[in-house]
């Protein structure tokens, strides 16, 4: 294995300082750290090994093996250090921190020399980091989650321009409630780790953000003119919209898009805004907006010849469910059939919002199961249907291969046909195993089998 990325050496008594650790150890000054790996099957020799703990198990458990394989040292936190023995430990109270500055340091702060993007929000990350993509390898574009910022898995990191699509309800699971969720994501709004904000106004969290961060902001805004970043006009059908964006300096961007849906017009939005600031020529941009395309999973189209739509969408918010049922009702005089479900071990007070999402945003309502890990999907779909009146057409169908069958025989010429959740995963968790399933494929096979 090899680790191009330096080939220079640091004292690991400097790294010990840097990330203000304590060792009892009196050989610091004579070791050399050539390289750092916090997975212990790919620790070369002379590396510093991170020991962090987990949710499940503490990476101390795979320390023997790490110094195995030629580990000079282990970072890690007070009960991590109990289990190591035959090399120096560095012993930090944040092990996390201490190995995100460890890591910048030792690799002379890689972001630093590269132009670098970070976007961060409950919906649109993957779109807009994917709208955005570059081929030059100086350019790093990069979604941010909350999760990444409480755990400190981006110290060190340092972005040109970082971005704020939205907040609604999702990972409280996680985070205690919404001003938990807020102020995670506030965080990567600092100087520490960016230099610029864009920041999408329509939301109350975005406007809260833009009042409050200490960064230079620039807002967009889909409905609100005054903002930096807005539209001028969309006019959509039913292959895409036509669109003019005004920006910076009274920059005037015009042309079509494929994307679909007022929350694609947001992301879409923000990718030209970050663009623009980031020294990209706003004629390119134009010249580029008919070949740009979403992510993955995002509102994908099925198409064999059948005379409806079939959408595949990674919806798994109740605000995501919501926006994407309006996106499908503006591109149809027909039915909108949806297919929904709720993951298990996650976030349970979302999913009655979801199921009424669904109930609210579609014409038929098909509620199935998700990726129920460990829970019964028949328990998760009784928390989506309450206080649901579930009439047919719509049904609760526990098979997911059945309930997208379903939907499709019941769609009619100029329908839709939505299948939220999963997107572009191509496994379903039962019980702890993953079995095969793509949204994208069963919708395929079920329609080959109407037609």
């Amino acid at each position: 294995m090899q680790r191009p990325i330096t080939s220079h050496q640091k004292k690991l008594s400097a790294l010990c300082a840097i990330v203000g650790a304590e060792s009892t150890s009196k050989e610091l000054e004579s070791i050399q750290v050539s390289g750092i790996s916090q997975a212990s099957n790919a620790v070369l020799p002379g590396d510093l090994f991170i020991a962090l703990p987990g949710q499940k198990v503490h990476g101390a458990q795979f320390a023997a093996e790490a110094i195995s394989r030629g580990a000079v040292a282990v970072l890690t936190d007070v009960n991590g250090a109990k289990e190591i023995k035959g090399v120096p430990v560095l012993v930090s109270t944040n092990p996390r921190r201490a190995a995100g500055i460890a890591s910048a340091w030792f690799y002379s702060e890689p972001m630093r020399d590269l132009y670098s993007v970070g976007v961060t929000g409950t919906n649109g990350k993957t779109t807009v980091t994917t709208l955005l993509r570059e081929r030059h390898m100086r350019n790093l574009i990069m979604e941010v989650s909350s999760h990444a910022i409480t755990l400190e898995r981006i110290r060190g990191s340092h972005f040109a321009v970082v971005g704020f699509t939205n907040l609604s309800q999702d990972h409280l699971d996680f985070h205690k409630d919404m001003e938990d969720y807020f102020a995670a994501k506030a965080k990567l709004f600092t100087f520490e780790y960016a230099d610029l904000a864009v920041i999408n106004l329509d939301n109350p969290y975005g406007k809260r953000l833009a009042a409050q961060t200490e960064l230079p902001v620039v807002t967009l805004s889909r409905l609100d003119s005054s903002a930096t970043w807005h539209y001028a006009s969309i006019a959509s059908d039913y292959v895409g919209a036509s669109v003019s964006i005004r920006g910076s300096g009274g920059i005037l961007i015009e042309g079509k898009t494929a994307l679909h849906g007022g929350f694609n017009y947001d992301n879409l939005l923000m990718a030209v805004a970050i663009a623009v600031e980031s020294g990209i020529d706003p004629l390119d941009i134009a010249a580029s907006l008919p070949t740009l395309t979403g992510a993955a999973g995002r509102l994908e189209a099925v198409r064999l010849g059948q005379n409806f739509t079939a959408l595949v969408d990674y919806a798994h918010s109740p605000d995501a469910v919501k926006r994407v049922l309006e996106a499908a009702a503006e591109i149809t005089d027909g039915k909108v059939i949806a297919v929904l479900g709720c993951g298990g071990d996650r976030d349970k007070t979302k999913r009655t919002l979801m199921g009424q999402a669904l109930h609210e945003g579609a014409d038929i309502a098909i509620y199935t199961s998700d990726n129920p890990r460990s829970e019964k999907a028949e328990d998760i779909l009784v928390q989506m249907v309450l206080d649901i009146d579930v009439v047919p057409p719509s049904e609760v169908i526990v098979d997911r291969a059945q309930a997208i069958r379903t939907a499709v025989n019941l769609a009619q010429a100029g329908d839709v046909v939505m299948v939220l959740g999963k997107g572009h995963e191509k496994g379903q968790e039962i019980n702890g195993k993953v079995h095969e399933f793509d949204d994208r494929i069963e919708l395929a096979k079920a329609i080959e089998d109407k037609k």
